[in-house]
C-alpha cells in the first residue's frame, strides 16, 4: 500500500459540475460522508484568459473537435463547466421527465428558492442588448429578458461579467456547491482521474482512478458518476457498460455578428441578457456578447480579420438548435458526431432571424461565425441505461447525474434540470437504508501499488 487515507466514506462522487457538486452538497448537509473525485485542478478562481484556456481549451482533453471540424468545449476543473458558463437558467422540461417517471417540481422549487435565479434588473440591461432585444420585439419576436443565475445584489456598473471565470462571486457556479459541502465535511480530491467503477457481485463498491502518476482506488457502498456527458459514458465503457455513449446531442451553434456603429459594447455587458426560445422550430437566440479574447479567436476562425479591431461596435446573436441524436464516443472520449441537414437547416433558418433582428437594430457587414457545440448529452439516457432513481441497470448502486442522463434532444442550457436531478438523486440516497449514518459497513478509501 502507498499513501493510504484513513478516512471513511458513505458515497463516492465523481466529477464536481452542477449533477456532482448538487449530490454532494446535499448529502453532506445531511452528515452523509462525501468523497469528490475531480480530474482537474481546484484552487482560486483568477479569471483570466490563461486559466480559462488551460481549463476549457485543452486540445484533447478539454477541447474536443469532431469529424466536421466543429469545437466542443467542456470544463475540466472544479465546479466543471459552469465556471465558465453564461449563467442561464431555462425551465426545466417537467413533461418530458414525466413521460420517464420522474418528477422533480419540488427539487427545483427548492433550487429556485436558494439559487441566485431571475431576470436582469433594468440597470444591468446594456444599450446592445437593449437595443437587440427592441429590435426583435419591433420584427414580432417574443424577446424577453432570460432568467439568470447571477448574485445581482453583487453587481455594479462597470463589472465584467466572469467569461474566464468569476473571481468577484457574481455568477453562480458550481464550485460554491463544492464549498459548502466541503464546509459540511465532504473531502475533494483533485487532478484525481477516474478510469473505471469497481464492481463485484453486480454491485459497485468504489473506483479506480490516477493522480500524480498513480493507479489508485477509493472504496464506497455507493458511486455516482458525475463527469459529463463527455466522461461518464467513457468511464462506464471501461467498466463494462458497452452501449454508454450512443445517439447523443451536443446543442450546435453559430453566432451572427454585425456592425453598429451608434452603439458600443461596455465592459460589463452580460450575454444571453434576453432572448427568444423558436420552440417549432427547433432554436432559440439570443444576444451573445463575448470577452476580446474570444471576440479576436472567433473573428479570426470566421476569417473575418478587418473586423478584429471592431469588438466595441460588434453586435452579436446566438443561434443554438436542438440537434437530432446521432453520432457515437470513441473509447478515449472522441466524437464522432456529424451535423445532419436538418441541423444544418435550423442553423441557416435562426441565421436568418437573427439577420433580421440585426438589420432592424441597425448593423451592417453581417456576417457568421463558425459551428461551435456546448453541453454534450444524452449519452447515458434515463428509460435505457438507468431506471428513473438514475441508478444503471447494468449494477447496483451505481448513479449517474449530469448531462448524460437526458433522455431527449435538448437544445437549451440544462444547469437547472441538473441540479434538480441531483437533489432528487442526492434525497433517494439520503433515505437509502445503508447511506444512514452509523449503520451498516464503513469501507475504506485506500491506494493500490500500479
Amino acid at each position: 500500500m502507498n499513501g493510504a487515507l484513513s478516512t471513511d466514506f458513505d458515497v463516492i462522487v465523481v466529477g464536481t459540475g452542477p449533477g456532482g457538486a448538487t449530490v454532494a452538497r446535499d448529502l453532506a448537509r445531511a452528515g452523509r460522508r462525501v468523497l469528490m473525485l475531480e480530474w482537474g485542478p481546484g484552487g482560486p478562481v483568477r479569471g483570466t484568459f490563461a486559466q480559462y484556456a488551460r481549463e476549457l481549451l485543452f486540445p484533447g482533453r478539454s477541447l474536443l473537435v469532431t469529424p466536421d471540424l466543429l469545437g466542443m468545449v467542456r470544463g475540466i476543473t472544479t465546479g466543471g463547466s459552469s465556471l465558465f458558463f453564461y449563467a442561464t437558467a431555462f425551465p426545466v422540461p417537467h413533461d418530458m421527465l414525466a413521460a420517464y417517471g420522474i418528477d422533480v417540481r419540488d427539487e427545483v422549487r427548492e433550487a429556485c428558492r436558494e439559487l441566485p435565479i431571475g431576470p436582469l434588473k433594468d440597470e444591468m440591461m446594456t444599450p446592445m442588448a437593449t437595443r437587440l432585444m427592441e429590435s426583435a420585439q419591433r420584427i414580432g419576436l417574443d424577446w424577453q429578458k432570460l432568467d439568470k443565475l447571477m448574485f445581482q445584489d453583487r453587481w455594479s456598473p462597470g463589472t465584467p461579467f466572469g467569461y474566464h471565470g468569476d473571481p468577484r462571486g457574481v455568477k453562480w457556479s458550481a464550485r460554491m456547491y463544492v464549498d459548502e459541502a466541503l464546509a459540511h465535511g465532504a473531502a475533494l480530491v483533485n487532478h484525481a482521474r477516474v478510469t473505471r467503477v469497481l464492481v463485484e457481485d453486480g454491485t459497485a463498491t468504489g473506483v479506480e482512478y490516477v493522480t500524480a502518476g498513480q493507479r489508485r482506488t477509493a472504496s464506497a457502498p455507493v458511486v455516482v458518476l458525475a463527469a459529463g456527458g463527455i466522461g461518464s459514458p467513457v468511464i462506464l465503457r471501461s467498466s463494462g457498460v458497452r452501449d454508454a455513449g450512443y445517439d447523443f446531442f451536443f446543442d450546435p451553434l453559430i453566432s451572427v455578428c454585425g456592425t453598429v456603429k451608434d452603439v458600443r459594447l461596455r465592459d460589463d455587458e452580460i450575454p444571453m441578457s434576453a432572448g427568444v426560445l423558436m420552440k417549432d422550430e427547433g432554436y432559440v437566440l439570443t444576444d451573445m456578447a463575448f470577452s476580446p479574447a474570444s471576440h479576436v479567436i472567433f473573428t479570426a476562425h470566421a476569417l473575418h480579420f478587418r473586423k478584429l479591431l471592431a469588438f466595441r461596435s460588434t453586435a452579436r446573436i446566438m443561434v443554438k438548435v436542438k440537434d437530432a441524436l446521432s453520432g457515437h464516443l470513441t473509447d478515449g472520449g472522441g466524437v464522432r458526431k456529424k451535423l445532419l441537414d436538418a441541423d444544418r437547416a435550423k442553423l441557416m433558418h435562426g441565421y436568418e432571424a437573427a439577420r433580421r433582428v440585426l438589420v432592424e437594430a441597425g448593423a451592417t457587414d453581417i456576417y457568421r461565425t463558425g459551428y461551435l457545440a456546448a453541453h454534450p448529452g444524452g449519452t447515458v439516457k434515463i428509460g435505457q441505461l438507468l431506471d428513473a432513481d438514475l441508478q444503471t441497470r447494468a449494477y447496483r448502486n451505481l448513479y449517474v447525474c449530469d448531462c448524460s442522463v437526458i433522455p431527449e434532444a435538448w437544445g437549451l442550457p440544462p444547469v437547472l434540470t441538473i441540479v434538480g436531478l441531483g437533489k432528487r438523486l442526492a434525497r433517494h440516497l439520503v433515505a437509502n437504508e445503508r447511506l444512514r449514518s452509523g449503520t451498516g459497513e464503513r469501507p475504506v478509501l485506500q491506494a493500490v501499488v500500479s
